[in-house]
């Protein structure tokens, strides 16, 4: 990237969808352009209300602990706050906040920065992707009425108890999975190693793929 200073946050603070337009080389408008530029704001004013306009002072403030960064970023950020209501019952996913921590993890190859005790805390990162390959696998299934939906590319509403369950049963499932793949393999699997296999997997095979179409600004 020619542009060092671009995430900066005195320049993330001042975003525009312009600006975020010509960041990914985008020859139109994108979906809910102004709302992602509106979050890149957030995130620039908050950094440097909070915490001196470095990221590396957010992660340093959670003292190496996975859970505790993720419980700042959606505290501090609330285009991270990733929950909803289902039945009554507040639910809480967190994709954004966690692949946040599992990227500096990755980055920094579980050292410095990314040494974090709690890692394996961490759950799989609920999207429309993972979903849909364990499905091709045989591993979750869909209702007639909600296969129909995705099938068909029709809308999945965000926050509806379609999207919710999708979203809930696909961390279960991927739970689940690395506790038999964990007793398979005689060693503790990593649930973010995990999700970043089933993702690569499903974005090989995405045009085969039918996922669930909502839209969304938590994943």
């Amino acid at each position: 990237m020619a542009d060092q200073t671009i995430f900066d946050a005195s320049r993330l603070e001042r975003f525009t969808g312009v600006d975020l337009r010509r960041l990914l080389n985008w020859p139109r408008e994108l979906p809910l352009e102004e709302e992602r530029a509106r979050l890149l704001r957030e995130v620039g004013i908050e950094l440097n209300r909070s915490f001196k306009g470095k990221a590396v002072n957010l992660v340093e403030a959670a003292n190496g602990s996975a859970l505790a960064l993720v419980s700042l970023v959606a505290r501090h950020f609330p285009g991270f706050q990733d929950h909803c209501i289902f039945q009554g019952r507040q639910v809480f996913i967190y994709k954004r906040a966690q692949i946040f921590v599992a990227d500096v993890w990755g980055a920094f190859k579980g050292k410095g920065y990314g040494a974090f005790r709690d890692i394996h805390g961490i759950t799989m990162f609920a999207d429309y992707i993972v979903p849909a390959i364990l499905r091709h696998l045989g591993i979750i299934s869909y209702s007639p009425s909600l296969a129909s939906k995705v099938d068909n590319l029709n809308e999945v509403l965000a926050g509806s108890e379609e999207e919710i369950e999708i979203r809930a049963c696909t961390i279960t499932a991927v739970e689940k999975l690395g506790e038999l793949l964990s007793i398979k393999l005689g060693k503790e699997i990593s649930m973010i190693q995990l999700d970043w296999w089933l993702w690569s997997t499903g974005i090989s095979l995405q045009t085969k793929l039918p996922c669930h179409r909502t839209r969304t600004i938590y994943y």
